[in-house]
């Protein structure tokens, strides 16, 4: 049996390891229009910005490596030009030699990748504009860089590779603007979760132009790039495109393939597409969503690789199945680090999903070991049953384990109540006796189970001050460093003493710097008749996102204040 697979990297060359692993008689090839087979895509920013020093350590595997521990033939530089599908034959391009030639396949792996998104805006030909999707165009950044030494940079896209390459372009000592067209980076996260980013990159003076777009990109003066936004202008000496990637798909639907509405080529759980004889990977098909099952992309090195791995299953006589997409990600943020799992609020809404959230703000590990920082995190779940639907995750240290596991619940369909008794390693250097995803289950099912109720950030502008009472029970020293417009202030430890002080016959809303206190106010005022909501995510979440964003001007990591009440009791 002859298996070709067009295109390498993630996909692909998973596809073709695991072919030889299960069949070693297959003649398996390897078409990459490239020069490169195997690389670490991940990583090409940290190239442009110094912490991957060697270029070498981008490229995974050679053809000729690939070749002596598989015995696969890797065509680099040959590119597909088209599809024969009566006849099971592909048009091929030696780019070295200009030739075209026909191959045979008797099974056809399609694992072409996505391309990035350039609009089509006046200026994009320019060469000081640069998108980032493969080694060549690393190195041409690279290059540029280094034989210009350009100043200043505008990243346009607050994605993830945005973030990461005006990281890596601030690294490198260019002064960096991140233009984006949202209301806040990094999508896959709800605003409120985002806040905390927005705050931190502009600590590292980083200028970040929030709901702005860019119309054109002109030749200005002294050999510089004028950006012409939708508001405003800018002057800058390169230009990073990352606005998004689309599904590359040109073969395919010249094949005539089926794809969506949105060009992905459109694949059963066992990676075939509308062809039998034809399995598409990676980022250029169409996936379904694990929590809602709904239809779309998500480009994603790690379902890549599983779907890999399942074409080559299926071709070899082995049922493997693709389980869905859960969209796991994370991103490293200058010294932050932002994750998430399963679907966010936005999507809970679009859906129509019957859902709770909560926000809970605990300790990386135990409070009195030292250099303890705090972790955000953000659970979505299903009101009725508890069900978790996706998290979200921002602090300095420990985020990535506690997304792995919230993940892995997911996945498991567990619920808000089953993480109350996840029983999870502790020392304190690492965690605390209650974790911080312990901490999460404990405040989503006081939610579920009636022991409090909770406002959140953006019900507090519509309350009616008149009808209701605003409660701030945190120290003295807290209130007077900012507080919510029109509260009354009595500090949860002498709550009890002046209970005489509360107007009243009106609901009360309370808030403390992260919930915690607020909560325990709210035990307290309900067994003493006081009709009593809580404010989710406390004070300290209101002020990230209602408080005024200003840069930071030192270079260090700036100081956490690690939350004191992480060290009371749970809730």
């Amino acid at each position: 049996m002859k298996i070709v697979i067009i295109g390498g990297v993630a996909g692909g060359a998973s596809a073709a390891a695991r072919l030889r692993r299960l069949d070693e008689k297959a003649e398996i090839v390897l078409l990459e229009r490239g020069e490169y087979i195997s690389f670490a895509n991940c990583g090409l920013p940290y190239y442009i910005g110094g912490a991957i020093k060697k270029k070498s350590a981008l490229t995974l595997q050679t053809p000729q490596s690939f070749y002596n521990r598989f015995r696969v033939e890797v065509r680099t530089g040959n590119e597909v030009l088209s599809i024969n599908r009566a006849a099971k034959t592909l048009e091929v391009l030696d780019k070295k030699s200009g030739t075209v030639y026909t191959e045979h396949y008797d099974k056809l792996i399609l694992s072409p990748g996505a391309e990035p998104v350039r609009p089509p805006l006046p200026g994009m030909e320019d060469p000081r504009v640069f998108t980032l999707r493969n080694i060549p165009d690393t190195l041409k950044i690279k290059e540029y860089m280094e034989e210009n030494k350009p100043a200043s940079a505008v990243v346009v896209g607050g994605g993830y590779i945005g973030i990461e390459m005006a990281e890596n372009l601030h690294r490198a000592g260019l002064a960096v603007t991140i233009v984006e067209l949202s209301d806040h980076v990094v999508g896959p996260m709800d605003y409120d979760m985002a806040c905390d980013l927005h705050r931190h990159i502009e600590s590292k003076r980083v200028d970040l132009r929030l709901n702005n777009g860019v119309k054109a990109i002109e030749n200005g003066k002294n050999g510089k790039l004028h950006v012409l936004l939708n508001e405003g202008e800018l002057d800058t000496d390169m230009v990073i495109m990352a606005v998004g990637v689309r599904p590359d798909s040109k073969l395919a639907k010249e094949a005539g393939l089926d794809v969506n509405p949105q060009g992905a080529i459109i694949t059963g759980d066992d990676m075939r597409t509308s062809d039998p004889d034809i399995f598409a990977v990676g980022d250029a098909i169409e996936v379904s969503d694990f929590v809602t099952g709904q239809r779309g992309v998500v480009p994603l090195a790690g379902p890549a690789n599983k779907q890999g791995r399942i074409a080559a299953d299926q071709i070899c006589g082995i049922d493997s199945r693709y389980t869905a997409t859960q969209g796991s990600a994370i991103l490293k943020c200058f010294d932050m680090t932002a994750a998430c799992t399963g679907i966010n609020e936005r999507i809970a809404k679009a859906r129509g999903i019957d859902y709770d959230k909560s926000f809970t703000y605990s300790a990386s590990h135990a409070s009195y070991y030292p250099d303890a920082t705090n972790i955000s995190i953000k659970l979505i779940f299903e009101k009725k049953t508890g069900k978790i639907l996706g998290g979200q995750f921002v602090g300095f240290e420990g985020v990535d384990k506690r997304c792995d596991v919230l993940a892995t619940a997911i996945r498991a369909g567990m619920t808000v109540f089953d993480l109350t008794k996840l029983e999870l390693c502790y020392a304190p250097p690492y965690s605390s006796a209650k974790d911080p995803l312990n901490m999460a289950g404990f405040v989503a099912e006081n939610i579920l189970t009636g022991k409090v109720k909770t406002y959140h950030w953006h019900d507090v502008e519509s309350l009616d001050r008149d009808r209701v009472v605003l409660l701030d029970v945190r120290t003295d020293e807290e209130y007077a460093n900012g507080s919510i417009e029109g509260s009354i202030h009595i500090p949860l430890d002498s709550l009890r003493e002046r209970l005489g002080e509360i107007p009243a016959g009106k609901p009360l809303y309370v808030n403390c710097q992260s919930g915690l206190r607020s909560y325990i106010a709210c035990r307290i005022l309900s067994q003493n008749g006081f009709d009593c909501y809580n404010l989710s995510g406390g004070f300290r979440l209101y002020q990230s996102i209602f408080g005024k964003r200003s840069a930071n001007k030192t270079k260090e990591r700036p100081s956490v204040g690690l939350n004191t009440e992480t060290m009371l009791p749970e809730p």
